[in-house]
């Protein structure tokens, strides 16, 4: 015989299953932990804007890292160096309330033939990669020969006034210098020599300073001396005798297919530093997927969705782990398309690319995750 079902019982199971069928996946599905102040970053791929900012910040952004080339602020040997672009997204990042990380790379011509040879190879180039260094921290370290000339409070050039001077205290020297792009040959014993020279340098001028390892790319393809996974890398790194002195941070740029393999490159890496008994921080200072629908193409390349529910899953995992891996940031590359300059770069915003701000459906989610507004 069938049996009727009250109304109220069926009434509780449509509703049921209409939550079943409507509620969101990934990070909004479950409530995370609160993330730490200045947990939240951005990787910009071009001209850091005063609207750029705005925006960053009601976002929920709190740091911006930033590359610092060596060879375009010294081209020459005797032209000194050539700070004025690196002033104006300092002063942009400052007048908003931006703490930036700088990433330090780039051999001049005239140290080395090409940006990608570490300047190790002679006293000549130790020495002048080891003055530049000082001459940064000098200039925007603590006390800084920038902080002097725009005092906060007071309008220079016409500009803005920084409210209150945010010395940077973070250097991340070079960047992925386990993948052929950006170091050649790579070598963790090359990079070690770097670092050993390196660190000291910027701890002359700030002894209070943090040196942050170079952005390690998760699992490069290229293999021998154009490319080496990130945790045998830093295996390598750490064989060096007194090395661990050298550095205040680890860091990790894991890209990966989906958030599962993020989290075996994440896993992995922090294998390695457990091993080695270095209760050292994790900083991630690259990770992203792009928006259109070339996975066949490029593996980070996920599709208008696909961008969301990796954003989200990925940033779930990382704030649901943080204590246990000593996360202290991680930054989302990248905060606008700009066509040509990487394989993924014209998709991997949060933004369309151009002046005007095109959000995306990945932006909603970040401010999401951050507590913050959409727009100023």
């Amino acid at each position: 015989m069938r049996r009727r079902i009250p109304v109220a019982l069926l009434l509780i199971v449509c509703l049921a299953a209409a939550a079943f069928v409507t509620a969101p996946t990934g990070a909004s599905a479950r409530p995370l932990p609160r993330a730490p102040k200045g947990f939240f970053g951005i990787g910009p791929q071009s001209t850091l804007t005063d609207k750029d900012a705005e925006y960053m910040v009601a976002g929920g952004i709190e740091s911006v890292r930033w590359p610092v080339s060596w060879a375009g602020i010294q081209p020459t040997r005797t032209g000194g160096y050539d700070w004025a672009s690196l002033d104006e997204t300092v002063a942009v990042a400052s007048r908003n309330g931006l703490q930036l990380l700088p990433f330090l790379l780039g051999t001049p011509r005239w140290v080395a033939g090409k940006e990608t040879t570490l300047p190790i190879n002679n006293a000549t180039a130790r020495s002048a990669w080891t003055k530049f260094l000082e001459a940064a921290v000098k200039r925007y370290g603590p006390g800084g020969e920038f902080w002097k000339a725009n005092p906060p409070g007071v309008s220079v050039n016409y500009q803005p006034a920084i409210p209150k001077a945010m010395p940077i205290r973070s250097w991340q020297v070079w960047n992925e210098a386990n993948f052929f792009y950006f170091a050649y040959p790579v070598s963790p014993q090359r990079y070690g020599q770097l670092l050993k020279i390196s660190s000291p340098a910027i701890k002359r001028i700030d002894p209070g300073a943090k040196v942050i390892l170079t952005g390690l790319f998760g699992a490069p393809t290229a293999g021998a001396s154009r490319g080496m996974p990130a945790a045998q890398f830093l295996e390598g790194l750490y064989r060096i005798p007194g090395i661990k002195s050298d550095f205040d941070g680890v860091a990790l740029h894991p890209y990966a297919v989906d958030t599962e393999t993020l989290e075996e490159l994440v896993e992995e890496l922090h294998e390695v530093t457990v091993e080695n008994h270095d209760r050292v921080p994790l900083y991630i200072t690259e990770m992203g997927w792009g928006s259109q629908n070339d996975f066949h193409i490029v593996a980070f390349e996920q599709g208008v969705r696909g961008q969301v529910e990796e954003l989200e899953g990925a940033y779930a995992y990382l704030l649901e782990n943080r204590n246990r891996l000593d996360l202290k940031q991680v930054y989302w590359f990248s905060w606008k398309d700009v066509p040509g300059s990487c394989s993924f770069c014209d998709s991997v915003g949060l933004f369309h690319a151009g002046p005007r701000f095109r959000p995306k459906l990945s932006w909603r989610a970040f401010v999401g995750l951050t507590g913050g507004s959409l727009r100023p």
